[in-house]
Formats: C-alpha cells, sequence, structure tokens
C-alpha cells in the first residue's frame, strides 16, 4: 500500500468514528466527558489532514480493471461515452463472447 492510500483508509476510519462519535453523543448527552471525546475525535481529523498536507499531491492511478479513481475523494472519474454508434469495421474479426467462434463468409 502506498502512503496515500494508507492516508484514505485512517480517513475513513476516522468518518466511521465521527459518526459512532455523533450517535454517542445523541445516547449520551454532551457531558464534559463526551466533549473530550469529541474533541479528541476533531484532533484526529486536523492530524490527518495535516499529514495529508506532508504527504503532497496523490497520484492519480487506475485501482485495477475499474476506473481512475481521484484520491482527493476517493471517487470514480466520470468518462463521458458518446452516444454515436462505433464503426463497425472495428469488429468484423472478433467473436461474440458465450456464442462460439465465427469465422469465414459460411457463418
Amino acid at each position: 500500500m502506498s502512503v496515500h492510500d494508507d492516508l484514505t483508509s485512517v480517513q475513513r476510519c476516522l468518518d466511521d468514528l465521527q459518526r459512532s462519535v455523533r450517535r454517542l453523543e445523541q445516547q449520551m448527552g454532551t457531558g464534559l466527558e463526551m466533549r473530550r471525546v469529541r474533541a479528541d475525535a476533531d484532533h484526529l481529523r486536523e492530524s490527518l489532514a495535516l499529514l495529508r498536507e506532508a504527504a503532497g499531491p496523490s497520484p492519480r492511478r487506475p485501482t485495477g480493471p475499474g476506473p481512475a479513481v481521484s484520491a482527493s475523494d476517493g471517487l470514480p472519474d466520470l468518462v463521458t461515452v458518446s452516444d454515436t454508434p462505433y464503426d463497425s469495421s472495428l469488429w468484423t474479426d472478433s467473436d461474440d463472447e458465450g456464442l462460439g467462434a465465427h469465422h469465414g463468409p459460411s457463418h
């Protein structure tokens, strides 16, 4: 895993922590102990933001067989696909998956 992958993983954990702290706060109220827990969670988020800045911009790279993912928000990049039909000559010597091979003029 790269540093940026690790930072993204930590960010997700902190997001989960923040949600859990909010739910806990709704159940237990905003007493001194709860305020301390919330403040600690906020400090962790601020510290992670500083670490991200120190790590510099993350490289954009494909994550495997899926679309490229922007490291800044973790969402896939959108790709516009034209509605115009493809040139059918691109497919003249290809096989339809699952239908078997169709080669030559007799098929």
